[in-house]
């Protein structure tokens, strides 16, 4: 029998999904108006949409077993830098349009067999989420895929850009599987899954996509892990300025 989480716990985790999905909704929303076509545009800030949605569910659920009045603006907005446990990999600047697909890719690839799994999560709340966050997820996961195929596989300019994206942010994506007591005593209640058990998943994913754009997978000689343990890298701080500055400039700001 299962053995039941702890509600700090479960709060935890969901700020920490949460914190990802925000964060890489704010990098998406920053190529608004400067995708390389107008199509891409629209395409792009539609899924920082869905991500920015599922945090916002994400936060409302965690404050509501918290219960100390913590809405999604004060999760969102009133933290420091240190108190985000997100991953590395989503907090990257977007350099150029292969480097921001590719981060998309590499996220989606994990995230939709992860909320797969949580779709059918102890936690009802948070079940209802993944089961609409799955739909979403699976666009993007064939969105990214098809850009890294045709920028892969493209021009020789196209492929090096894409190739140069690979040795820049392939070393944060071991961060995305690793196992810590919380995600441990999350799966033994059926909360969610361990984030360990979606590796193959998603390197099948990996390696079908990259041999389709004629990429090479490299190895991870030194991962590079903090995130969630809220140690980031200083883009993180820049990224915080930007997307706290009106909640910090006027306290309790409502739309």
């Amino acid at each position: 029998m299962a053995q039941e989480a702890s509600t700090t716990s479960i709060v935890t985790f969901l700020t920490r999904l949460g914190d990802d999905q925000l964060v890489l909704g704010h990098r998406l929303s920053e190529w608004c108006g400067h995708a390389p076509t107008l199509e891409e545009d629209l395409a792009l800030a539609n899924m920082g949409l869905d991500l920015i949605g599922q945090a916002r569910a994400l936060y409302t659920r965690a404050g509501e077993l918290e219960g100390e009045g913590r809405g999604e603006d004060d999760f969102a907005y009133l933290r420091r830098e240190v108190d985000y446990q997100n991953l590395l990999l989503v907090e990257r600047p977007n350099g150029d349009f292969a480097r921001t697909i590719l981060k998309q890719f590499y996220f989606a690839a994990f995230m939709t067999p992860f909320w797969q799994g949580t779709s059918n999560s102890s936690d009802e709340a948070l079940a209802a989420i993944a089961a609409k966050a799955v739909k979403e997820s699976t666009y993007h996961l064939r969105h990214s895929a098809e850009w890294v195929i045709r920028l892969g596989d493209g021009t020789a300019e196209s492929a090096n850009r894409m190739k140069c994206a690979v040795d820049d942010l392939h070393a944060y994506t071991d961060e995305m599987f690793q196992s810590d007591a919380l995600t441990k005593e999350l799966a033994g209640a059926g909360v969610a899954p361990e984030p360990a058990t979606i590796k193959v998943q998603w390197q099948a994913s990996v390696t079908e996509i990259f041999d389709a754009a004629n990429l090479a997978i490299p190895e991870i000689a030194w991962p590079q892990l903090g995130g969630r343990q809220g140690e980031h890298t200083e883009d993180m701080g820049h990224l915080l300025a930007e997307l706290q500055f009106m909640q910090r400039a006027y306290p309790g700001l409502q739309w």
